[in-house]
């Protein structure tokens, strides 16, 4: 326990799922955490619990492809908090189509959602890390699947490799005023996301038969990679992706 103390943490797509768990575990740690996410009923949710348990929380509504949006959530949090020590670009979405199958309001759906979002939180958040003057750490979500091929989901592969590239560019870019960028790449899942996939397919999922642990992910396995990379504990640690697999990637 505390090993966030005295820090404040910026989440995304924190309203449910991998987001929601990592803000609360956050919240644990002693970070004051601001959750952010589109769906307002759920940030407010998420924002309630954290402070039932004791902890410190305000909710953003954040349309994560909208820069106004962006900056208007980063005032907050100056205004709130007093500055911005970690950020965690978790907001994402998952399509399926392949190249032959996707139209173009699709494709522009989800990059603007998984790339564009994280870029747009990099500006804005390593500019109030930077006023704040006391460095920071943002970790980034990827994917396995920026470095697997499918077959399929196409402009989710495609957004989840330009964050991997877009983490060790922010990592140089921003290394002089130690703020580290890190990126985490979870295999499959078991979220709100992939519960329908999961129970169609169940052990037989070819991301199951093909992991060596022969099984799907839990939200708390990935959250406490991303813990340990917003942590002191990762303090010479940046542009690194850590995997989250159960070694998916190396079969």
């Amino acid at each position: 326990m505390g090993r966030l103390n005295g820090k404040v943490a910026l989440i995304t797509g924190a309203a449910s799922g991998q987001g929601a768990v990592e803000a609360e575990l956050f919240a644990r740690e002693g970070a004051k955490v601001a959750v952010a996410d589109i769906n307002e009923s759920g940030v407010a949710a998420v924002v309630d619990r954290i402070q039932q348990a004791g902890g410190e929380a305000i909710g953003i509504t954040l349309n994560v492809a909208d820069e106004a949006a962006w900056a208007a959530g980063m005032n907050k949090i100056r205004d709130t908090f007093g500055g911005l020590d970690v950020q965690v670009n978790n907001a994402g979405i998952l399509s399926l189509e392949g190249i032959s199958k996707i139209d173009m309001a699709e494709w522009d759906r989800v990059i603007r959602v998984n790339q564009t979002s994280v870029f747009l939180g990099l500006k804005h958040g390593t500019a109030l890390m930077q006023a704040t003057g006391r460095g920071g750490s943002i970790i980034n979500l990827t994917s396995t699947y920026a470095h697997l091929g499918s077959g399929g989901a196409v402009a989710y592969q495609a957004s989840k490799a330009a964050v991997y590239v877009m983490t060790r560019t922010a990592a140089v870019e921003f290394a002089p005023d130690n703020i580290r960028v890190n990126s985490v790449a979870p295999g499959l899942l078991e979220t709100p996301m992939t519960r329908e996939v999961l129970a169609e397919s169940g052990a037989s999922h070819p991301d199951i038969t093909r992991t060596p642990l022969q099984r799907a992910g839990q939200p708390h396995e990935v959250a406490n990679a991303v813990l340990f990379l917003a942590s002191d504990e990762a303090s010479y640690i940046t542009g690194t992706e850590l995997f989250v697999d159960g070694g998916r990637t190396i079969t």
